[in-house]
């Protein structure tokens, strides 16, 4: 029953009617509908996990990319949104054509169909579940209890490490389900601090900043639950675009492989140009920059997928990796 309550919890979010505002009107190729104007909707989230994102918007690769490639000019619209499920109805209602999100959301709308598929890993972070009672030293402590933990939303990435934590601690995928507070990270952090909620689970900036003070302590197990190395966010690409305008498409790859390049290439650099984004100076930037780890390569998409599928979160597990994305994807 938990199995079937949570795919429908996820499946109504996923194909919620409420479009967020995103940008200039499109057919999912790239191309305006109404002129001949070559355009890109993308979609991306909060945090450092999102740097690249950052680095390919002030340096505009993608418009450097697609002219290099084609001679003519793309006009890149990017639109912050807050939850993978926003983006997943953004791609599926056509307005917008590229999202950057947590690796669950992303597996979850391949599998229901939005119209999509992986064309790249951006990168891999730290996450944790800090509390500011310390009465509360296990995952154990909390089930059972009316404590609030705040995270993304049901179904993000968060919420499935927080299932991996509690069946690597031999407890119910879904004990704490009904414990789950939907937040957005920053807001998620202040909630912690000012003591309106008790858990907040979260991943880097904000980790290591809860890390930091002195009067919030860290729950075991989720840290532990999934890799830094092992894919957090990707991004995804509708199928539409993939297919009928492949030079928008590549030159999005090939931006993003450049940012990435550059991210783990010139590290201070890059901290210097997202460090006002995050919120922190540039020293700081670069020391929560570097416990990340930026690739295109996915890590570990399949077994989350299986994961998934095993514990109720999606109907069913793909058959195999290149289900879940495009051709140029390696990894696994």
């Amino acid at each position: 029953m938990k199995r079937k309550v949570i795919a429908a919890i996820m499946a109504v979010a996923l194909i919620g009617t409420c479009v967020m505002g995103c940008g200039s009107t499109g057919d999912g190729t790239g191309e305006q509908t109404e002129n001949t104007e070559v355009t890109l909707d993308i979609a991306y989230q909060y945090g450092l996990a999102y740097a690249p994102i950052v680095i390919a918007q002030e340096q505009g690769l993608i418009e450097e990319a697609y002219k290099e490639a084609t001679g003519d000019e793309v006009q890149v619209n990017w639109n912050q949104m807050s939850s993978g499920p926003d983006i997943n109805t953004g791609i599926a209602s056509g307005s917008i054509q590229v999202g950057f999100m947590g690796i669950a959301p992303a597996i979850t709308g391949v599998m229901n169909n939005v119209g999509y598929k992986i064309f790249t890993n951006l990168s891999g972070q730290e996450h944790g579940l800090t509390t500011s009672d310390a009465s509360i030293k296990s995952l154990e402590d909390l089930v059972g209890s009316d404590k609030q933990i705040a995270l993304v939303n049901i179904g993000s990435f968060q919420h499935i490490i927080l299932a991996k934590a509690l069946v690597n601690a031999g407890l119910d995928a879904h004990a704490l389900d009904a414990n789950i507070v939907a937040m957005k990270h920053p807001d998620g952090m202040a909630a912690l601090e000012s003591g309106s909620i008790p858990c907040h689970l979260t991943s880097s900036p904000y980790i290591h900043m809860e890390r930091e003070n002195e009067n919030l302590y860290e729950i075991p197990g989720v840290k532990e639950a999934f890799s830094v190395e092992d894919s957090f966010i990707v991004g995804v690409a509708s199928t539409t675009l993939n297919e009928e305008n492949p030079e928008l498409y590549q030159a999005l790859c090939d931006a993003m492989a450049e940012a990435i390049d550059y991210i783990n290439e010139n590290p201070k650099e890059a901290a210097a140009i997202t460090c006002e984004y995050d919120g922190n100076d540039a020293e700081t930037e670069l020391k929560y920059m570097e416990s990340g780890y930026y690739s295109t390569e996915t890590k570990g998409v399949y077994d989350l997928a299986v994961f998934m599928a095993e514990n109720g979160f999606i109907e069913k597990a793909p058959e195999e990796f290149s289900d879940l994305v495009f051709d140029n994807v390696s990894g696994n």
